[in-house]
């Protein structure tokens, strides 16, 4: 493929070869960018998973994300696990496990008026706790569900050692996942993944500049911007907003290096839509050819074209008419004629044979025993000698060159003459007539027979066709 006839397919889909180590390096380097970059959009949603299942990425990641620990409610959760450690020695009713009790219910009503959850968006954990405390004690409002469960009165009444066990289970595991999130100074939350990203984003510009160099380098007729234009995909890498857009230039990357495949995936989820809509163009595009076609013959244009040519855009200086009635000329002459003599033959020994068989003469010649069989023998003689000088005139008359000029100028007068005929209001008429109706019959024709196949036979022929065309390459390798 030569460098001028570079395509985006050709950037896109680069033609089969070796990819190199290091264009598989930097779709990986890619790839791990762009996973990097979900797991920062995902991580608040799912950092309860996270704190639940893997700990250790949460203590490193929360100071990426300017997440803290919310002060009232560790606080709420300190006072519980203190209460949990007096009570087995010292029991519900020693004074510092009532002073423990009264603490908590004073927390919590601070919980409830004060909505800390609030500053993380856990809204719905929030009135997840509410319910399970409602539902535990029995009672509709959360004030009085939790000043009564962090009560003497109903500890005793209960089975301690449960009451603590669910607290701890159901909802100090919420409470746990509560948090305080810093803003910046435009009062948007802190985000400073960018101190990760930014060093992904300088490799991949300098990779970005270096890829649009090549395509410059290889494409004299481009500039530097069209190099750049080629690689538009390629900025998403750049861009330190909207980082899920990656997901573009890391899949094209990666189908470059061949380290996934599209044209499978791209093949079947194109499949339908593909089908209707090349359906659909084709049938449009035809069905305008013939329009235009049909609306240059009925007014007239395409007849003015040919029967008084005006001078307009020509490519090379060549008038194509010219060329190919030339051409036609020359097959006629030396291919078409000497394959059809016999044919001429036999014609013109009939039409010589019923022309003299009309006459007196050849009745009285074949009355005369001796001469019985002449006429028919001069016929046969007379009609190849004159079939014979026919086309060596012809011949003859178009290779040389005078003979060519009084041949050329025969035609001319013939085309003249035939131009100035078919000028003729009533013959052009039935002729524009004609040809539009030929026309008409093509479209329908057309439609008719493009609903005995369906689009997805047509693409499921195309792909088998295409099959085969791999196949004869591969052998070929």
């Amino acid at each position: 493929m030569s460098n001028a006839n570079l395509t985006n397919k050709d950037i896109i889909s680069p033609p089969s070869k070796q990819v190199p180590l290091w264009a598989k390096a930097i779709a990986l380097l890619a790839l791990l960018n762009l996973t990097l970059g979900l797991f920062n959009i995902s991580y608040v949603q799912l950092r309860d998973i996270y704190l639940k299942y893997l700990p250790a990425v949460v203590r490193v990641y929360d100071p990426i994300k300017g997440i803290e620990p919310n002060t009232q409610t560790d606080n709420y959760l300190v006072t519980v696990n203190q209460l949990v450690a007096k009570l087995p020695e010292k029991g519900l009713l020693d004074p510092t496990t009532k002073d423990l009790l009264t603490s908590l219910r004073s927390q919590s009503v601070a919980l409830i008026e004060e909505d800390p959850f609030a500053v993380g968006n856990k809204f719905a954990t929030f009135a997840k706790i509410q319910r399970r405390m409602q539902e535990r004690v029995g009672v509709e409002s959360t004030r009085e569900a939790f000043l009564t469960f962090w009560s003497v009165d109903y500890l005793m009444s209960k089975n301690v050692i449960q009451e603590i066990d669910f607290f701890e289970n159901k909802i100090s595991s919420l409470i746990r996942t509560n948090y305080f999130r810093n803003t910046d100074v435009t009062g948007q939350f802190v985000d400073d993944f960018w101190r990760i990203d930014i060093f992904f984003m300088l490799f991949f510009a300098v990779d970005f500049l270096l890829r649009s160099l090549v395509i410059y380098r290889q494409n004299p007729q481009l500039s530097l911007g069209d190099g750049m234009l080629r690689r538009w995909y390629d900025l998403f890498l750049l861009l330190p907003v909207w980082r899920w857009l990656r997901i573009l230039p890391v899949t094209i990357r990666l189908h470059q290096a061949k380290i996934i495949n599209l044209e499978g995936i791209l093949a079947q989820i194109t499949h339908e839509p593909a089908a209707y809509l090349a359906d659909r163009v084709a049938e449009f595009v035809t069905l305008r050819l013939i329009d235009q076609t049909q609306e240059s013959i009925q007014k007239g244009d395409m007849a003015r074209s040919l029967l008084s040519p005006e001078p307009g855009i020509k490519i090379n200086n060549v008038n194509e008419v010219e060329v190919i009635s030339n051409r036609l000329l020359d097959l006629t002459v030396y291919q078409v004629l000497p394959k059809i003599q016999p044919q001429m033959e036999s014609l013109l020994h009939h039409s010589l044979e019923s022309a003299i068989k009309q006459s007196d003469f050849y009745e009285t010649v074949r009355q005369i025993p001796t001469l019985g069989q002449l006429p028919d023998d001069v016929i046969k003689q007379l009609s190849n000698f004159v079939t014979d000088a026919t086309y060596e005139v012809i011949s003859a008359s178009y290779s040389d060159l005078e003979g060519r000029e009084l041949f050329d100028s025969l035609a001319k007068q013939f085309q003249d003459a035939l131009r100035q005929e078919l000028q003729d209001e009533a013959t052009l008429h039935e002729i524009q007539s004609l040809l539009s109706d030929l026309l008409e019959e093509m479209k329908l024709n057309y439609i008719q027979n493009s609903q005995k196949r369906t689009p997805e036979q047509m693409i499921d022929e195309m792909a088998k066709i295409e099959q085969v065309a791999e196949n004869i390459q591969d052998e070929k390798e």
